[in-house]
C-alpha cells in the first residue's frame, strides 16, 4: 500500500478566509507545510461564484479587507470584481496561489488518535476519483453556505411561469434583460443590489418582498480614508481607518441593541427623507422586528432610492398567491407582470462545508457538541473553523481566528505536542446551552441552527460575536487554558 501524501496543515477553501489563513500561516508558522483545497476551479469563493449585476460588498473594505493588506481603492463599498482582484493579488504577491489544489472537494475527514492526524477523503469531480491526504491540522475556511443549492422558498406554481426564472447564485452570463419587466423576489442585500443595477437597462424592476428590511444609505467613497491616504503612508492610513470604522460599527450596533426604538426611528426617518413625505415608508421600509435582529441592508450612494424616485423601480410588499404564465398573482389580488423573475430568496447553510467528520471511526454529530470560542468544537482535535461576524465585517473575525491558529501551532511546536482538543469539564457538562449564533433570528440562520454546535453560558464556551471582547478572549495565554488539552 502506497504511503499517503502528507502535509502539516490543510486549509479548506480558497476564498477570502482561506487566502487570509494561508497568509497568516506562511508568515507566522514558516516551519509548517500547508495545502489549500478548493472545490471549484478558481479562487475567490463568494466573490468568484456570484456574478449577478451590481454584486458588491455590504461592508466597507477597510474592515472587510485583510488586516495585513491595505485597501487602497477610492471606493470603500467595492464591487465584486474589485474584491476578487484584491484576493487574487494577495495570493499572487505572497505566492499563496502555488499551494492551491483546484477541483479538490473535501468530502470526509477522519481523525486518528493513534497517528495524531486527519485522513482526508477528497473528491476530484472532473475525473470522478477520490484521493486521500493526511494532515496534522485541519483549518476549515469553506464558508457557511451551500454553493450547489440555494434556499428553496417553495414558490407556489412557479413551473407555470412562461418567462425566465433566475437565482442570483447561478446567474446566466447571457441573460438579456434590456427593456424587460423584471420582478426581484426578496428584501435582503442581494435584492437591494440587483434592483438598482438592473433598473439601468430594464423596462421596469419591481422588488417584491413579504416584509420590509432596515436600510441605511452611505457614500461608497470614504472621505476619511481617502483624505488620510494623501498625508500618511498607505499602511498607517489603512490601520487608522480600520480602527475608526470598527469602533463606529460597534457603536452603531450596540446603540441599536440597547435603544432599539431610537435606532428604529432614526433609520426610518432617513429613508423617509430619501423618498419624500408621500412615499409609504410604513408599509415598505418599516420592519416588525428591531434593528439588528437581522442584518441591516446597505445602500451605497442612495442608489436604491434614486431608482425608486425616478420611477425605474418600485417596491411591492405582499405575499405570493401563485405564479401564472405571465407573472405573479399576489394575495392582495394584484398581479405583477414579468418577463424575468429573480428569486433572491436566500442561502442554504452547510455545517462544515458538508464534510462528513469522524473521530477514530465514530461519526461526529456537531449538534451534540459545544463550541469553544466559536472556533473549535469540543471533542474534535486539531480542527478550527472560520465563521465571521454577523454584526460587523466577516474578515475582522477571520483574521483573529487565523492569528489564534498560528499562536496555537507555535505553542505546540514549543511544547512538542501533536494535538489539541477542547473538552467541557465535568462541572460544566450541565451548563445551559443555546444556539451557536444567538439573538439573530434571520431565516437563513434559524433554518440550520439545530444542526450546528451549541454554545454555553460562560467563556470559553461562548460565541460572543463581539470583536473587542474576542480580541482579548483570543489572546488569553494557552498555558493557562484548562479547556484545551494538549498531547
Amino acid at each position: 500500500m502506497s504511503q499517503l501524501e502528507h502535509t502539516d496543515v490543510v486549509i479548506v477553501g480558497a476564498g477570502l478566509s482561506g487566502i487570509g489563513a494561508a497568509y497568516h500561516l506562511a508568515t507566522k508558522c514558516p516551519d509548517r507545510s500547508y495545502l489549500i483545497l478548493e472545490s471549484r476551479k478558481a479562487m475567490g469563493g463568494t466573490w468568484d461564484l456570484f456574478r449577478y449585476p451590481g454584486i458588491r460588498s455590504d461592508s466597507d473594505m477597510h474592515t472587510l479587507g485583510y488586516s495585513f493588506k491595505p485597501w487602497e481603492s477610492e471606493k470603500a463599498i467595492a464591487d465584486g470584481p474589485a474584491i476578487l482582484s484584491y484576493v487574487q493579488e494577495t495570493a499572487r504577491e505572497n505566492a499563496l496561489d502555488e499551494h492551491i489544489r483546484y477541483g479538490h472537494k473535501l468530502t470526509a475527514a477522519n481523525w486518528s488518535s493513534d497517528e495524531a492526524q486527519w485522513i482526508l477523503d477528497i473528491s476530484l469531480p472532473e475525473t470522478g476519483e477520490t484521493v486521500q491526504i493526511s494532515c496534522n491540522f485541519l483549518f476549515m475556511c469553506s464558508g457557511y453556505y451551500n454553493y450547489q443549492q440555494p434556499h428553496d422558498a417553495k414558490l407556489n406554481n412557479i413551473e407555470a411561469f412562461k418567462g425566465t426564472v433566475v437565482h442570483p447564485q447561478f446567474w446566466p452570463e447571457d441573460l438579456q434583460y434590456t427593456d424587460k419587466k423584471v420582478v426581484v423576489i426578496g428584501s435582503g442585500a442581494t435584492a437591494m443590489t440587483l434592483v438598482p443595477a438592473m433598473a439601468a437597462k430594464a423596462a421596469q424592476v419591481t422588488m417584491l418582498q413579504r416584509s420590509p428590511t432596515y436600510v441605511v444609505s452611505r457614500p461608497s467613497k470614504d472621505w476619511f480614508a481617502n483624505g488620510l491616504r494623501k498625508i500618511l503612508p498607505s499602511k498607517w492610513a489603512y490601520t487608522i481607518t480600520r480602527l475608526r470604522n470598527t469602533l463606529m460599527q460597534e457603536w452603531l450596533y450596540k446603540g441599536a441593541r440597547t435603544n432599539p426604538e431610537r435606532s428604529k426611528t432614526a433609520l426610518i426617518k432617513m429613508v423617509q427623507k430619501e423618498l419624500g413625505d408621500d412615499f409609504d415608508v410604513d408599509t415598505h421600509f418599516t420592519p416588525s422586528y428591531n434593528p439588528w435582529d437581522q442584518r441591516l441592508c446597505l445602500v451605497p450612494d442612495s442608489d436604491l432610492f434614486t431608482v425608486i424616485n425616478n420611477g425605474s423601480a418600485s417596491i411591492v410588499t405582499d405575499h405570493i398567491s401563485q405564479f401564472t404564465e405571465t407573472g405573479i398573482q399576489l394575495a392582495s389580488g394584484d398581479h405583477l407582470d414579468a418577463d424575468i423573475v429573480v428569486t433572491a430568496t436566500g442561502l442554504e447553510l452547510l455545517v462544515m462545508g458538508g464534510t462528513a467528520f469522524s473521530v477514530d471511526g465514530n461519526a461526529v454529530d456537531f449538534s451534540t457538541l459545544t463550541s469553544y470560542k466559536g472556533l473549535m468544537i469540543s471533542e474534535i482535535p486539531n480542527m478550527v473553523t472560520t465563521f465571521g461576524y454577523i454584526n460587523a465585517s466577516w474578515t475582522l473575525r477571520a483574521d483573529l481566528i487565523s492569528e489564534w491558529v498560528c499562536r496555537t501551532l507555535n505553542h505546540m511546536t514549543k511544547t512538542n505536542t501533536q494535538s489539541v482538543v477542547p473538552k467541557v469539564p465535568a462541572h460544566l457538562q450541565d451548563m445551559p446551552r443555546r444556539a451557536w449564533i444567538a439573538d439573530f433570528p434571520a431565516g437563513y440562520m434559524t433554518r440550520s441552527m439545530h444542526l450546528q454546535p451549541k454554545q454555553g453560558d460562560q467563556a470559553p464556551w461562548i460565541n460572543t460575536q463581539d470583536y473587542r471582547k474576542e480580541r482579548a478572549l483570543f489572546k488569553e495565554p494557552l498555558d493557562g487554558d484548562s479547556a484545551l488539552h494538549f498531547k
